[in-house]
């Protein structure tokens, strides 16, 4: 035996002694592949991920791939009346007309549906108050919350599933079109006159504005400077993103005055008139009464 060989085996012997009392656990043998249990897995996750995706879509997804929507219920039917009073409950229930309703500051501000008691020879050749009024567009009218200064607006409107450009969101032209009603809304009762035409109208489109949802319109005044009235004004969900802002300057002809401006104001919502002190109840366009607890006086 060579003195290399035995010069190791006190070394070897240690060794083995070693791991025969030692308390490590030895190393785990490595785990097979099951193709059954890992192709379950998968597709458990696979319907999990797909119902979540399907209940909460991702914004890109919703937009490319809209849920298929049945079309609104004809006019003048039981079905149109229902889903009418439907959606102007939920409305009436908004946490955000509420929470305005019961603010510190409520009195400075009153409430005002546009077109009530529209004749019907105009309503019919009308853009808002009659080509775009039904269900799946606008269902109701408008809820405008101004100031009695009429400095500042806050509208209240439900965007039906029929104002669309790309399925389920709406048309950015109508959006353009509620922008400038809304603002000029606001332009015209700060001209001398209160008559006034779009001069100039710029709008920046923040976000898709899906269909089927209430959103806001909010309005300010700004520079009025003789027969021209600056405004601008926004877009909002019921969250409070940004959809679309605005601007827009509007004039007052020159041949205002030669122009009967009451039946416009009528038109545009008047503030209700205060009999003794207390607001008259705002009333839709057929005349229902929004407040039936309401005392009429």
């Amino acid at each position: 035996m060579s003195l290399n060989v035995l010069r190791c085996l006190p070394r070897t012997v240690k060794a083995n002694r070693a791991r025969l009392f030692s308390t490590t656990p030895p190393p785990p043998h490595p785990k097979h592949w099951r193709p059954a249990t890992t192709f379950a897995a998968v597709a458990v996750a696979s319907v999990v991920a797909g119902t979540l995706g399907a209940l909460f879509p991702p914004p890109p997804l919703s937009i490319l791939f809209p849920r298929p929507a049945p079309g609104p219920p004809e006019p003048d039917t039981p079905e149109s009346k229902s889903y009418c009073e439907s959606i102007e409950e939920n409305l009436q229930n908004l946490p955000l007309l509420k929470e305005l309703r019961a603010s510190a500051d409520a009195k400075g501000w009153y409430e005002t549906r546009p077109y009530q008691g529209f004749p019907e020879e105009r309503r019919v050749n009308s853009l808002s108050a009659g080509t775009l009024r039904g269900p799946g567009k606008f269902a109701i009218t408008p809820l405008i919350r101004a100031k009695h200064d009429e400095t500042e607006s806050i509208v209240f409107v439900h965007l039906g599933r029929a104002l669309c450009g790309h399925d389920g969101i709406v048309h950015g032209g109508l959006l353009a079109t509620l922008l400038d009603e809304t603002l000029a809304r606001t332009a015209v009762n700060n001209l001398p006159e209160k008559v006034g035409v779009t001069a100039t109208l710029s709008l920046n489109y923040r976000a898709p504005t899906m269909a089927d949802q209430f959103v806001i319109v909010r309005t300010r005044i700004g520079e009025v400077k003789g027969r021209k009235a600056n405004v601008t004004g926004q877009v909002e969900d019921m969250k409070g993103t940004v959809l679309v802002e605005a601007s827009a300057m509007f004039v007052q002809p020159r041949y205002a005055k030669l122009l009967h401006s009451a039946q416009l104001r009528k038109a545009m919502g008047e503030p209700p008139e205060r009999k003794d002190g207390h607001d008259e109840p705002v009333l839709l366009a057929d005349g229902q009464d929004l407040n039936p607890g309401h005392k009429h006086l």
